[in-house]
């Protein structure tokens, strides 16, 4: 038996018997952590070619955290693997070569890590998300490594087609019954991001589009994530009057 053959009956041995779909997402990134040789992994799914869509499963928080910043800065490897249909493959983000996702890559590095790769998730040949594997350390992911990334990344398309075929009972959900494919297909959507967004289209009188935009750019100015904000609006703890779109250095108070 062969490296990759080995990688693959022992990712599929770590997803065996997970509860529901998300389980199993959580348990195949924790698998690349321990299998690929990183220190982070999480599966995220695109909506529209411009943003990611929702963190499908991951290895931790910080992996989570990564996934939300390519949400909030709209770039990162993930979005690009999706609309190169192909693996984005970064060794060293310190390298000053390295000029791609200026604030993702600033964001990154901040958290301590290095290195980056983004390998493409399909469904019927097309990419719908990413693999992306983290890692503190400079160097290439490549080799056995590789394809080992590139397996779990199909396997995770695998995960991914098991619940979004899952048979929903339409009627029943419109009476409000809670059901688990339901659920975790909820759980994909960043909920407070709309919420959100929709509470900025009414206090400004904008746009959906521009509502995400004035979000995103209040996160960046802040160096917190899009998420984090939109739970600070909605819960009540950033008011949006006249104040809302200042400069951090001109209001008080956050999303913190």
């Amino acid at each position: 038996m062969d490296a990759v053959e080995r990688l693959q009956g022992d990712f599929r041995s770590a997803m065996q018997g997970a509860s529901t779909a998300l389980v199993a997402a959580d348990r195949l990134c924790h698998a690349c952590v321990d299998l690929l040789e990183v220190d982070g992994a999480a599966v995220s799914l695109m909506r529209g070619g411009d943003s990611t869509y929702g963190t499908f499963g991951s290895s931790g928080d910080l992996s989570r955290r990564l996934d939300e910043l390519q949400f909030t800065f709209g770039e990162g490897p993930c979005l690009d693997s999706v609309r190169q249909a192909e693996p984005v493959l970064v060794a060293d983000l310190d390298d000053p070569a390295e000029v791609r996702w200026p604030a993702f890559r600033e964001a990154v590095l901040e958290e301590g890590v290095r290195a980056v790769f983004a390998l493409p998730v399909a469904l019927t040949s097309a990419p719908v998300g990413a693999l992306d594997l983290y890692s503190e350390q400079r160097g290439p992911l490549a080799g056995d490594r590789l394809a080992g990334g590139l397996l779990a990344a199909r396997l995770a398309a695998g995960t991914l087609n098991a619940l979004l075929s899952a048979d929903v009972d339409w009627a029943a959900a419109g009476e409000g019954e809670k059901q688990e494919d339901w659920s975790q297909l909820a759980s994909l959507e960043r909920v407070e991001v709309y919420q959100a967004t929709g509470m900025i289209v009414g206090a400004y009188d904008v746009g959906p589009d521009e509502a995400l935009v004035l979000l995103r750019a209040y996160a960046y100015a802040r160096g917190v994530t899009a998420r984090e904000v939109a739970l600070a609006i909605v819960e009540r703890r950033v008011p949006l009057d006249e104040t809302w779109r200042r400069g951090p250095d001109d209001q008080e108070g956050g999303a913190s």
